[in-house]
């Protein structure tokens, strides 16, 4: 069983990217989108206006926190053989509950990829403003970046009250 990571929030925290599970390479590194050829982090960058891959890891968190957007994933753990979202077996959800308990403020969530998307019916449920992106995966390649990244600065531009 697989154990992905903590979220990164904070009280400022608006919208919530949410993936599915962090891959092998991510893993490995214990970061959010480590594998090189994922797009997330030049995705975010341009649609934030905000050059966050050339930083290290600690200060593309502290980028994307001061923009009040956070991390997270869906599951909590799960049973996977390399890093594909198709291979997820056993997920066990991240305590939704819990932090929507100490996030108040947190008003969107903006699922990277259909498998996580897949519970964007249930957070609109519960209030949230729900978004699906496109996958910022090397496999999701029906889409190129620019495509994806039209998508992507819809949905990460300012929260309206």
């Amino acid at each position: 069983m697989l154990q992905g990571f903590p979220p990164v929030v904070d009280q400022d925290t608006h919208t919530l990217i949410l993936g599915s599970f962090p891959g092998v390479a991510s893993l490995d590194a214990t970061q959010y989108y480590a594998f090189k050829q994922n797009q997330f982090w030049r995705l975010v960058s341009a649609s934030l206006g905000t050059d966050l891959v050339s930083l290290d890891y600690e200060q593309r968190l502290q980028g994307l926190l001061a923009h009040g957007i956070g991390l997270w994933d869906v599951f909590h753990s799960c049973v996977r053989a390399g890093s594909l979202d198709s291979a997820i077996r056993d997920g066990k959800l991240n305590d939704f509950c819990g932090l929507q308990a100490s996030h108040p403020q947190l008003r969107k969530l903006c699922f990277n990829g259909q498998t996580a998307g897949k519970m964007a019916a249930y957070f609109k449920q519960r209030g949230y403003l729900t978004a699906i992106l496109p996958s910022s995966s090397p496999a999701y390649a029906m889409r190129s970046f620019e495509e994806k990244l039209r998508d992507w600065q819809v949905e990460l531009g300012p929260v309206t009250p």
